[in-house]
């Protein structure tokens, strides 16, 4: 058996999915490659990755899959380049996004963290943080 070879699926919680989709669609550029009106909106990260966007009230129902879901904010990370970081700085303010911290990592890694319109942490984040063999 081989170990694990990435994360393929982050999910998070928004009550508002419109706003979601408006958000991941229009300031972040994600594709959505499928959607239930009322309860998820997924989109496609890079070439390996999805974000799906849930609505926790029908998610907690279970149907069709297993119950699950959260309530409150949650964080997670999408990868940038290093030389694409200013142009996202520049992106954000022309949409109106408010950068809460920028970081620089030991690494030399940089992070950008912002909410997105459910309060999720979102982190843009350049290679150079976790020294992975992937650069990130």
């Amino acid at each position: 058996m081989q170990a694990i070879a990435c994360v393929v699926e982050t999910g998070v919680y928004a009550d508002d999915l419109d706003a979601a989709e408006r958000f991941y669609g229009d300031v972040l550029g994600l594709a959505v490659r499928m959607k239930e009106a009322g309860r998820h909106v997924f989109f496609q990260v890079g070439d390996r990755g999805m974000l799906l966007i849930f609505r926790p009230d029908e998610t907690r129902r279970g149907d069709p899959l297993p119950a699950h879901g959260a309530r409150g904010p949650a964080h997670f990370a999408l990868g940038i380049a290093m030389e694409d970081l200013d142009a996202w700085r520049s992106r954000l303010a022309e949409r109106g996004v408010a950068i809460e911290h920028e970081a620089f990592w030991p690494g030399g890694g940089r992070s950008l963290y912002f909410r997105d319109p459910a309060g999720n942490s979102v982190e843009l984040i350049t290679p150079g943080v976790w020294g992975l063999p992937t650069g990130w």
